[in-house]
């Protein structure tokens, strides 16, 4: 049997030809007043040929290697053209967080050795920004820049930097490209990094083997089962994980892609998906909440939504029941990081489940996919497993073929043990492979010797009606060493008190987990990927900043 290297030009050509009627929309704009977009579709067939354009004017531009090229892009046709492109020619796409602070993207770029970047026009002042902080970015000798923007602030700021427009460069290009069928399989397609919440963001690189095989995966039936009957809307950032994988998965199997670019909010997405129709989505718990806060005011239209998937951060239970009572449309919760590609557990029923118990095992974080392993080590010392009882609480750690096994130009071997990499997530597996967060290691609040789940106690606390949105840190105790305190986020034109909310929770929770700590703020800060931003919280209340009712 002939032994085949599984490469990114695998799907290119395949989705290129097989689905070259497939198509990309991108939402290029959107009127706040009357709710209408406008916007663009091209083939998979024109998006080949863009992808071959491309390859050649970064071959004429000195890529011809494993460089790594840049890309500081919203959601949309180029980026895609960018994601099949650059892997396929045997260089390294890395996809830049256009969130992250000027320090930290200077750092991404430098230790990545970014030799040309391709930028949206409109996300120009925010590349210009990393100009300001030491060293500056000195490696990077090309600009692709895409649409409209402040080309003279770019080449002030960068004046060692040669400047493209990304369409004029490719229009000069031919229609094919000799795609290189003698990659190993085992090279880096593409890297991302971590969003950095603690130190520097470290690199995570994916090879043409394991977005081949997570690709493949994800279209099956147990995971998304995408098909070429589907429409893709893309809301997870390209920036993050390679958007979850899914546009190599789409561009595989056929499935029309919409791009909302930088059209996020809630009122964009409303109008989007009931002009588009789009059967498939992926995004973190806070779009889900704010789209469903715009659909009580405003009214929504998911009749065309098959899939909903949630990922990032834990889906608070009502809202959950909320979408399933309202619109009959089932999110589905899973669990994965940027080392894991990052797919890890996906949250459906098993087939014996009784139909009073689904919504039991979708507030779980998933079943374990198959192709990955897991495991829960209860003893960091030791490195003790534990048994598979759905109870006993310890650090998830996991490996696959899709799974890192360590990180670009960084060791850190405490974050891996024995070939597994070490999660930083705590949690329970039972034996039917099911996976339950009850935690970050670092948010993780030990009272009196006793766990207490911040995140199962932020989903309870946010099923109170007058709750928005709810995070709960440890914050130090005298008598029991740490206790939780819930910071609360009331909805406009509610209100309620510590009491009422203890009372609330009095029902729902052990006694001992209620808080005796409440504050009281207007928004839960957010991490650059939409978590919840805990440190944050932590830090302003340690440094006085939080007005906290102790009850």
């Amino acid at each position: 049997m002939q032994d085949a290297p599984l490469l990114v030009s695998d799907i290119l050509r395949r989705g290129a030809s097989v689905h070259s009627e497939s198509t990309v929309t991108t939402i290029e704009s959107f009127d706040p007043a009357t709710g209408a977009t406008t916007s663009k579709t091209v083939t998979f067939g024109d998006v080949g040929e863009n992808a071959a354009r491309l390859a050649n004017a970064l071959r004429s531009l000195g890529v011809n290697g494993d460089e790594r090229v840049g890309t500081f892009c919203w959601n949309h046709q180029e980026h895609l053209e960018c994601y099949l492109a650059i892997p396929s020619m045997g260089a390294v796409l890395h996809t830049l967080n256009i969130r992250l602070f000027p320090e930290q993207l200077t750092y991404v770029v430098n230790h990545g050795d970014d030799r040309v970047i391709v930028v949206d026009g409109s996300l120009i002042p925010l590349l210009c920004r990393a100009a300001a902080t030491a060293p500056g970015l000195p490696n990077v000798t090309h600009m692709l820049v895409v649409g409209a923007g402040d080309k003279e602030m770019l080449a002030t700021t960068f004046p060692h930097v040669e400047l493209h427009d990304y369409h004029d460069l490719l229009a000069q290009q031919i229609t094919t490209f000799d795609w290189p069928a003698d990659l190993d399989e085992r090279d880096a397609a593409a890297m991302c990094y971590t969003s950095g919440t603690t130190g520097n963001p470290k690199g995570v690189a994916y090879s043409h083997r394991s977005t081949y095989l997570h690709s493949m995966a994800s279209l099956g039936a147990p995971i998304l089962g995408i098909d070429e009957a589907d429409r893709l809307l893309v809301i997870v950032p390209m920036f993050h994980a390679n958007a979850w994988g899914m546009p190599y998965s789409a561009f595989f199997c056929g499935a029309d892609f919409v791009f909302p670019k930088q059209f996020l909010q809630a009122a964009p997405l409303a109008s989007i998906i009931a002009s588009e129709r789009p059967t498939v989505t992926a995004a973190v718990p806070t779009i889900w909440n704010d789209l469903w806060n715009h659909g009580e005011q405003h009214g929504l239209d998911l009749s065309s939504m098959r899939s909903v998937t949630s990922g990032g951060a834990a889906v608070p239970r009502i809202l959950m029941q909320r979408y399933k009572d309202k619109y009959g449309l089932q999110i589905l919760q899973g669990w994965g990081m940027t080392e894991t590609s990052p797919l890890g557990s996906l949250a459906k029923p098993h087939k014996n489940a009784r139909p009073e118990e689904a919504m039991d095992f979708h507030d779980l974080a998933g079943r374990v996919l198959p192709g990955v392993e897991l495991r829960i080590v209860s003893n960091e010392d030791t490195g003790e497993v534990a048994p598979t009882d759905g109870t006993t609480i310890g650090e998830i750690e996991v490996r696959g073929p899709w799974i890192t096994g360590s990180y670009y130009l960084d060791a850190t071997p405490e974050k891996f043990r024995d070939g597994w990499l070490r999660t930083g997530d705590m949690g329970t597996l039972d034996s039917r492979g099911y996976l339950r967060i009850t935690d970050r290691t670092k948010d993780v609040i030990k009272s009196g010797g006793e766990w207490v789940s911040s995140i199962d106690l932020e989903n309870v606390i946010m099923a109170h009606p007058a709750i928005a949105e709810a995070a709960v840190i440890g914050v130090p105790d005298v008598k029991w060493d740490e206790r939780p305190m819930a910071c609360i986020v009331v909805r406009p034109g509610s209100a309620v008190t510590p009491a009422e909310l203890k009372d609330f929770l009095g029902e729902r929770v052990a006694k001992w987990w209620i808080p005796e700590r409440w504050t009281f703020i207007e928004s839960v800060p957010k991490t650059s990927v939409g978590k919840f931003d805990k440190k944050v919280l932590r830090a302003q209340h340690a440094d006085g900043q939080l007005t906290v009712v102790e009850a």
